[in-house]
Parts: C-alpha cells; structure tokens; sequence
C-alpha cells in the first residue's frame, strides 16, 4: 500500500511535539522555565485537518507549559503530555475512539516514536528525523520539524483525501483565520 493510499484513510491524526510541532531545540529562561517555538503554518494546518473532519492530537514525553498554552489555542481534539508509553496510550486512544490502527496516523522524529510509528496506519516523519526513523516511516516531509513539516504533512494527508484543491479555493475565496 501506498503513503497516499495511507493517508487517505486517516480519521485520527497525532503528532509528537519536541522534534515535530517545534525544532527540537529546549531554550530555558533564568527561572528554569522551558520555552519554545511554534510555526504558524503548523498551527493552521491542524485546523485544516479539523476543518477537513480529521481529528487532532498530541502525545508527548514531556510535560509543557508553552506547550499547553499553544494547544488550548489549536483546540486539538486529544492532547497528553508527559506520557512515559505511547504505546500503550495509542492502544488506548485506538480503543476509546473505536478506530481501528490503520485509520490513525502518528508523525514522530525520534527513536521513542518508533512503537507507534510501526502500529499505526500512517506513520510520517520530518526531514531531520533521527537515525533509522525513515525506515518505519510510510511518508518524510522535506522540511524540518518546527519548520513547516506538520503543514506539509496535512497537506499530503488532504490531497490523498482528495479534499486539498476545495480546501485551498475556499480559503483564496475567504478563507478563516490562521492557525
């Protein structure tokens, strides 16, 4: 099967966040706060998903307060930080959504995603992924994580879903808000 075959399937798509939704970078202000940075595109293009009936959400290792900030702002549908087994929370998020694995999609970078990546229906990964990671990936955006890679990625997934061309010309005649 192809990714575009894949992607057309997606009814759940999830995200890591350090490496994925942002450049993997920490910055750590003088009270040992984490700060990082998100992309607009990123952002909007979780909206697309919703907009195009997919729903979002997050798994993520760490726990963030900048984190948890920009996606009360996204109002993805699933978000769980600090999470030691995605694994085990992908089984759970499979069965409390009654989706069957081949309909949800993981996008990972790095060696702790590799478990879901394997499972799910759609796995994706970012251009500047961890070593190995492309060989379980079904689908690698060209750019970098936190740079655009999330966008690239909806857009793969909407044109699979035949839904990218409606999506665009809604927007060039009015569109929403960006993300």
């Amino acid at each position: 099967m192809t990714a575009q075959q894949r992607a057309a399937r997606v009814q759940l798509m999830l995200f890591d966040i350090d490496g994925v939704l942002t450049d993997g970078r920490l910055y750590f202000d003088a009270q040992g706060e984490a700060q990082k940075v998100f992309h607009v595109h990123d952002g909007h293009g979780l909206k697309l998903l919703r907009e195009a009936g997919i729903m979002t959400g997050v798994v993520s290792g760490r726990q963030s307060a900048p984190a948890q900030a920009r996606l009360r702002e996204l109002r993805l549908d699933l978000v769980h930080l600090g999470v030691a087994d995605k694994l085990r929370l992908l089984q759970e998020i499979a069965a409390q959504t009654r989706l069957p694995y081949e309909h949800i999609g993981f996008m990972g970078d790095d060696w702790v995603d590799l478990a879901v990546m394997q499972r799910v229906g759609f796995a994706a990964t970012v251009a500047n992924a961890a070593t190995g990671m492309c060989a379980v990936a079904h689908w690698q955006s060209a750019k970098s994580g936190g740079q655009g890679a999330v966008r690239e990625a909806v857009e793969f997934i909407l044109e699979a879903r035949g839904q990218r061309e409606a999506m665009y010309q809604h927007h060039l005649n009015g569109g929403v808000a960006q993300g």
